[in-house]
Parts: structure tokens; sequence; C-alpha cells
């Protein structure tokens, strides 16, 4: 009898001092893994808990199997009950008083998972072999860390991103609306030429448009976002890759249909 391993894949947990509790993940390997003695790019994501529902397995499987793209190793990063307050903006918790963890979260990161990570698993040292995605307020949550820490991560992936977090009510009327907190964290943090962005909406994330403009709140925040990215230096297209999926919704189906795609983006062989 012979077997034929397709991946690797485990469940982890750590103890976060910075959050206070355990954290759980998953981690997922090419099957070549154990035997290679090379380093790997890797893949975070926010919101692991979701590995199931976006039938990430049959993703991973393909991409790994697809000599197109880079080989490299996945972590998914599950949330708890404290989602709302965990995931944000490190620097600003927002009007409503979500997101007063960030910082600390942010904490986790960068100070304990990170260096787990290197010690435990054959991580790439490179930082621009390092890219970080969520979704929703995940997402909001791996754009805000990954783009503090440039040394850290070469590439930030957004699905549907929650860009419209503010510090204050929006108010009817306010063309800038400069309220949002992502907007001034891009603009006044250095600019860092390595990194680069893929976002996507779906054109029925939301019914919403609260200035009235005819286009929905996640496409124009989006728009926004890209516009201030911009701003800084960044080109796009180029730095900044946009995906506009029709008909696509606010939700994991959506989410997992369009990571493929993703994934072809952030590990392309010929980049």
């Amino acid at each position: 009898m012979q077997f034929h391993i397709d991946f690797i894949s485990a469940k982890g947990i750590i103890f976060s001092r910075h959050l206070d509790r355990w954290v759980k993940f998953r981690f997922v390997a090419p099957s070549n893994y154990w035997k290679s003695n090379s380093s790997f790019p890797v893949l975070l994501m926010n919101d692991g808990q979701d590995y199931g529902p976006m039938r990430l397995e049959e993703t991973l499987t393909k991409a790994f199997a697809n000599k197109t793209l880079r080989p490299f190793l996945y972590f998914g990063i599950e949330c708890n009950e404290n989602r709302m307050h965990e995931y944000g903006i490190a620097s600003s918790a927002d009007f409503k008083g979500r997101g007063g963890r960030a910082y600390e979260y942010s904490k986790f990161i960068v100070e304990e998972f990170l260096p787990f990570l290197k010690k435990e698993f054959k991580v790439s040292p490179k930082g621009a072999d390092w890219v970080y995605c969520g979704m929703s307020l995940g997402g909001l949550s791996a754009f805000d860390i990954a783009y503090a820490n440039p040394k850290q991560f070469g590439k930030i992936g957004v699905f549907s991103g929650s860009f419209w977090w503010r510090k204050k009510a929006y108010v009817k009327k306010d063309i800038a609306d400069r309220s949002r907190i992502l907007l001034d964290v891009i603009k006044e943090k250095p600019f860092a030429p390595p990194l680069k962005f893929w976002l996507q909406t779906g054109t029925e994330d939301e019914k919403a448009d609260r200035n009235g403009n005819g286009i929905i709140d996640a496409i124009d925040d989006t728009l926004d976002v890209i516009k201030e990215l911009q701003a800084k230096g960044y080109s796009y297209p180029g730095a900044v890759t946009y995906v506009e999926v029709e008909g696509g919704k606010h939700d994991l189906p959506t989410w997992g249909k369009i990571f493929p795609a993703f994934l072809a983006w952030a590990f392309d062989a010929k980049k």
C-alpha cells in the first residue's frame, strides 16, 4: 500500500502575553516541507477560523501543485469573541470604542507570533517574502499591522476591507471625510517602496451609499485608500492592485472564490 500526501496541515496554539490568552492557529504546507532544505515564503491570514468555510484546503492544495507559484506556508490565526476589540487600527479605537485592543494584537503579531514562526518553522528570513491578508475587519487589521512594519512584510492583501473605520460619526456633505482613520495612518507613515497591495471589493458588498454618489461605500472607501496610497508615492496600477468582483458579496464564498487570484498575485514565481 502506498500513500500520496497532497499537503501538510496541523493546528497549533500559542500563549500571548500581550493579549493574555491562548491563540489558535492553523499551519498548512506543501508535501515536501519536511524534506526541504529551503525556507519558504509565508502567508499570514487573520480570521483563520474561516479556513473551512472559504474552502481553503482545496485552494491551497491546488496552489501547492501549481508550478507557476512559489511554494509557501500558510498560517491562519484564529480570533475569538474579542474580534471587534482586537482587530482594527493600533493607533486608535473607532468612535464607538471598537478596536480598543488592536494595539495589543499588533504587538502579539510582531513581537510574539512572528518570532515564534521564525524559530519553529522553515520560514524565509526576508521580509519581502511575507504576506499578510484578511477579510473585512480582519483585512483592516492586516493592512494596519503590515503597513506599520514594512521590514517584516512585503505584501498586503485585503478582501472587502473595513476601511470605513472612523474616529467620529459620518457627517453628511463632509466631502473630504478625513474621519476614516486609515487615511491618516497612510498619510502619516513613511513611504516604504517595497510594499505592494492587493485590494478587493464586490459590487454587492453592501447597499449603503452615504454620500449619495451612486457608488456603494465599500468601493468608495477602497478607492479612497488607493488615492491615499498614490499620494504617498505608491503606483496604481503597479504597487497597488485592485480587483472588483462583479456580483461579489461581503461573504466567505466570494472571498473563497477570489482567493486563488490573490495567491497568484502574492506568490507568482516570475516576480
